[in-house]
């Protein structure tokens, strides 16, 4: 068994379904399970309806039709005929949306978030699937929330493994391919849940753990995990082989190329992770599996842009010991920060967040209660694995340095 995921980049456009049937033509698709994220930038777009619904009702229609526009245009692009049953499906799931979006009565961002952005994938799966079929490829359309069953925390709900696993195994049949959505769930009351941004190579991971995968592919429009972001640097290198504990470290610090929470489950069960370039699916690309560090070994650039860098003391400049640093970190956990660098000293705290919920003047009016407080917004946090004087001479070029912090193998710099 095999899963396959591919990401929104992969089937933006028409010509990208065309090309998931080149990909599974020129690897084969025996025994395989795809796991297809939304086509393109729609999460985003339905971002925009959820941000709508909460503060403009009068554009949520125009919203929705401008996804509604965007996925009709692939489907005339890759069938023929306007009859064809997918243009049914399609009009079901926008009308199951639009009636949420009209009978909705709760006022909570995350649960509504949930409900609407997952039809995304919904609709990106239906597509591909219809599509497959078309091109002789037989295949099996299954609903990911029937099988993935988590907590009711919304927007970054928790995996109930027992439950997922007795539904995996009840659902899918491995003597076909089997098409699924990636990010989703669903909680005990059947509502969509999501498992945070970019959650669909854990998604990948959870189906591959439970069914005992031979391997997971994460194809990407990259030629495999690089040292370093090629948005933000000129000259990066492929890594050949990463092992887990290595690529742990670097989903930990915020490599883009591979969902912190997915090698997890992988690890579990010893089950190796390719990242392989689905514009070149005959190349090798990385293997992410047991061995030991990484190889070729080379510094490994990672970025975090539009982080918070906060700097707390005492009010009546006592040690922040333990009881001090303990209240911060439960106020950061109430206001959902993820914390990315911490640095103590005798009368100073200092942590790196990513304000991705939006909740940084609420946790701001609490701190400055209780501590004196300054931050810094909009910094960038650059994290360098397996560094060396070059590595870092190139980053302290033209930046201003508010915060250093090395261990061993790895140095942090917040730069503004």
């Amino acid at each position: 068994m095999r899963v396959f995921k591919f990401g929104g980049a992969s089937v933006k456009d028409a010509e990208g379904v065309r090309n998931v049937v080149r990909v599974l033509q020129v690897t084969g698709y025996e025994n395989t399970l795809l796991v297809i994220s939304a086509m393109g930038k729609t999460t985003n777009a339905m971002e925009v309806v959820v941000k709508n619904y909460f503060e403009n009702k009068n554009a949520v229609n125009e919203a929705v039709e401008e996804v509604v526009q965007y996925h009709l245009a692939i489907m005339n692009d890759l069938f023929d005929n306007d009859q064809h049953p997918v243009y049914q499906r399609f009009h079901e799931l926008v009308g199951e949306l639009k009636g949420f979006l009209a009978w909705n009565k709760s006022p909570k961002k995350s649960f509504v978030y949930d409900q609407v952005v997952g039809y995304g994938e919904l609709i990106s799966t239906s597509i591909v699937s219809a599509y497959l079929l078309e091109q002789g490829i037989p295949n099996h359309w299954t609903d990911v929330r029937e099988s993935i069953k988590t907590n009711s925390e919304y927007r970054d709900a928790k995996v109930d493994w027992e439950l997922t696993q007795s539904s995996i195994t009840k659902n899918i049949n491995t003597g076909i391919l089997n098409i699924t959505q990636g990010f989703l769930g669903s909680d005990e009351n059947n509502f969509t849940t999501t498992l945070g941004r970019e959650g669909s190579d854990y998604t990948a991971a959870i189906f591959a753990y439970c069914l005992n995968a031979d391997s997971v592919t994460i194809w990407k429009d990259v030629p495999g995990v690089l040292n370093a972001d090629p948005r933000h640097f000129s000259e990066t290198q492929l890594l050949n082989n990463i092992s887990y504990r290595e690529a742990i470290e670097l989903a930990f610090y915020g490599a883009s190329v591979i969902h912190p929470k997915t090698l997890q489950p992988l690890q579990r069960k010893e089950i190796p992770l390719h990242v392989r370039s689905f514009i070149h699916p005959e190349e090798k690309g990385t293997t992410v599996a047991k061995g030991i560090g990484i190889e070729p070994r080379v510094p490994c650039f990672i970025i975090k842009k539009d982080q918070v860098l906060m700097r707390l003391s005492s009010l009546d400049f006592s040690f922040m010991v333990e009881e001090n640093i303990s209240e911060i970190f439960k106020l950061f956990h109430h206001y959902r920060m993820k914390v990315d660098l911490i640095q103590n000293s005798a009368i100073s705290f200092s942590v790196c967040i990513d304000n991705k919920f939006d909740k940084l003047e609420e946790l701001l009016q609490t701190l400055r209660s209780k501590f004196k407080v300054t931050h810094y917004e909009n910094v960038s946090l650059y994290t360098i694995r397996h560094f060396n004087e070059e590595a870092i001479k190139l980053l302290q070029n033209g930046h201003k340095i508010l915060l250093e912090q090395r261990t061993q193998e790895t140095i942090q710099l917040v730069v503004q």
